[in-house]
């Protein structure tokens, strides 16, 4: 992605099956699950940069011993930080006793982090500061061990005013309103709640508190208290649990917009954000890594046992398609098979653009996240290549043996065009020469473009258009082609996300921009301005069931055509070449995703009712000219 945008985290959580001295004496080390889980973090680690976190809980400790424990870092390599803390602890304990490892009891004893259950967050912050207390998991501390509480999630609430209240209700007193807060505080409630009546009930059949606790631990159905806490939740979320006595849960959001992936067998339970990371730390195959339904929940108790439950109706699945545009690993077969449908969609679109000269047009990708969609269109350009061809020769006007062999040597010409300097981008700083020198954050091949060429440039989206304008279009045009063409598969972005993708003001889109300016040119801006935050206005008072997403009129009286040549023209300052955008139709995104249909940011169709609530209050605040988040 050209505009770099910040996105939701990533999540790990390995509950082990078996004792450690299990996993040392089928695979050589009782450090097995932290070492699958310092796999699974670095391998998602393309979800997070903000800040890592890991906590583990330890199975049958004695009183006095300790059996949680937590490691957050916020430092510039997180993950990296994380372990190297928890080799340290690993290398003081082999300075005691050399023989440690080899005895796994003792080395669950001697060293922190040393568990049975770990939870492994990446933190890519949408909101909120960059400080160690901002870094998941979070802890909610108690000395009944079934009442601690270790939460760690991939999400965003649009209803944390309305759910922080709900705790104030309750006669808590919550220390602040972050979302991660205010939702483990609900669960911790009804938890708490939860165990106090299975207290009851025990103490009514002659237990005392001291053998009380192992039967609430058996007896504590989790998905009950996710079904009380989670009643009110509005948002995008994949949220993961610990408790202290050592169950386990991961639960997903009812639309399913953020993703979660389980595989499950006898000696380990593991759930994740993405797929891939599964397959390829575990080396399972496709077939045997489960997505977690819509709504439901994967609850695993102590000793092994793992029920998937249905916590919230499921509603109409609307998985975030910016996961399989852009966000998620490539190596996910279905999400690699989409990429490619997403370039060959886009084809006819660009053949039209080209007049069919695929003679005098290269090819190439913006790197490096565009490179699979690169291969499905050029795949299509070789199929088309291929058809003219076919079609000569089966035509009864047979063309001579020039036009022949033009055709048999028609291909798609692919140049790598773009080399990012990665170096240069970290120099870079806010001052009055930073837009010359974003314009050299691209090196540009040159001698492959000539003047009679079209260039055709594919991205996976275009969020801000601040790249291209700076720094890709100028790079381009150097190479001085007849017609730049830059190809977008994902569709055009009008409205904020508020699920966990950090896209949250209105101004920010270029296809904002665009239709603006297409109002003014009509000298109807104004007019449609006044219009729209009226509306938005006179939404506040509605139940939020009854709010419409009043910011569509802005989009309603132009074509996608009519704002792609108006992005152009906002673009193509100081350019020679003449600039074409182009952007994949909602209608074909569907069609490369059928199974993703999560597209709000396009289409305006949020999938939860606080997703309507906050586009209207960000077209309020760009209208009252505050530069601040909806959600």
């Amino acid at each position: 992605m050209s505009d770099q945008i910040k996105h939701e985290c990533g999540i790990a959580l390995i509950h082990l099956k078996k004792p450690l001295a299990y996993y040392k004496e089928k695979y050589g080390t009782a450090l097995y699950g932290i070492n699958k889980m310092y796999l699974m973090m670095e391998k998602q680690h393309n979800r997070g940069q903000d800040g890592a976190g890991f906590a583990s809980i330890k199975f049958n400790m004695q009183p006095g011993q300790r059996y949680i424990s937590r490691v957050r870092s916020n430092n510039q390599q997180p993950i990296q930080h994380i372990f190297d803390k928890i080799n340290k602890r690993i290398r003081q304990a082999t300075k005691v006793d050399s023989q440690i490892l080899e005895h796994p009891d003792q080395l669950k004893e001697a060293v922190p982090y040393v568990g049975e259950l770990m939870l492994g967050h990446v933190r890519y912050g949408t909101y909120g500061k960059n400080s160690l207390e901002s870094v998941h998991p979070f802890l909610r501390q108690n000395n009944w061990m079934h009442r601690n509480l270790i939460v760690a999630g991939n999400f965003n609430m649009t209803n944390v005013n309305e759910l922080f209240q709900n705790l104030v209700d309750l006669g808590q007193h919550p220390k602040e309103r972050a979302d991660t807060i205010t939702v483990m505080e609900k669960i911790g409630h009804f938890l708490d709640d939860a165990v106090a009546k299975i207290y009851k009930t025990l103490k009514k059949e002659g237990f005392d508190k001291a053998t009380a606790s192992p039967q609430i631990a058996a007896r504590l159905k989790m998905h009950k208290v996710l079904r009380k806490a989670a009643k009110n939740w509005d948002g995008g979320y994949a949220m993961a649990g610990l408790l202290g006595h050592g169950d386990s849960f991961v639960l997903r959001d009812p639309s399913g917009i953020r993703p979660a992936y389980y595989y499950n067998d006898d000696e380990i339970v593991v759930v994740a954000s993405e797929r891939p990371v599964i397959q390829t730390v575990f080396n399972v195959p496709f077939e045997q890594v489960k997505e977690l339904d819509p709504g439901h929940a994967i609850i695993t108790k102590k000793h092994g046992d793992s029920i998937i439950k249905e916590i919230i109706p499921p509603r109409e699945k609307k998985s975030c398609s910016f996961e399989r545009i852009y966000f998620s690993r490539g190596s996910d077969f279905e999400i690699y098979t989409e990429r490619k449908k997403l370039g060959q969609y886009l084809f006819p679109h660009i053949l039209k653009s080209i007049d069919e000269d695929l003679e005098n047009t290269v090819f190439s990708y913006i790197p490096n996240t565009a490179e699979t969609s690169f291969y499905g269109m050029i795949g299509a350009a070789q199929a088309h290549a291929k058809k003219e061809l076919t079609k000569a020769l089966l035509s009864e006007n047979r063309p001579d043996n020039e036009a022949l062999e033009r055709l048999i040597n028609l291909k798609p010409r692919i140049e790598k065009i773009a080399i990012k300097d990665a170096k240069l981008r970290t120099f870079i700083t806010e001052d009055s020469s930073r837009d010359d020198l974003v314009a050299h954050v691209y090196d540009v091949t040159y001698g492959v473009v000539k003047p009679t060429d079209n260039l055709v440039i594919i991205d996976d989206s275009i969020v801000r258009g601040t790249t291209l304008q700076k720094s890709i279009l100028k790079m381009l045009d150097r190479l001085q082609p007849k017609k730049i063409i830059v190809v977008s598969s994902a569709p055009q972005i009008r409205y904020p996300d508020c699920y966990g993708i950090d896209m949250a003001k209105l101004q920010d889109f270029i296809a904002f921009q665009a239709a603006l300016a297409l109002h003014k040119d009509q000298g109807t801006l104004q007019k449609v301005l006044d219009t729209i935050y009226k509306n938005c206005q006179a939404s506040v008072a509605l139940p939020v069931t009854e709010v419409t997403n009043c910011v569509k009129a802005l989009y309603a009286p132009f074509s996608d055509v009519e704002i792609s040549h108006k992005i152009a023209a906002l673009l193509d300052h100081e350019i020679r070449s003449e600039v074409q955008i182009i952007f994949q139709k909602i209608e074909d995104l569907h069609r490369a995703c059928p199974e993703h249909l999560g597209d709000w940011y396009f289409s305006g169709d949020y999938p939860t009712p606080g997703g309507n609530r906050m586009v209207n209050r960000a077209f309020m605040n760009f209208y009252e000219g505050k530069s601040a988040r909806a959600y």
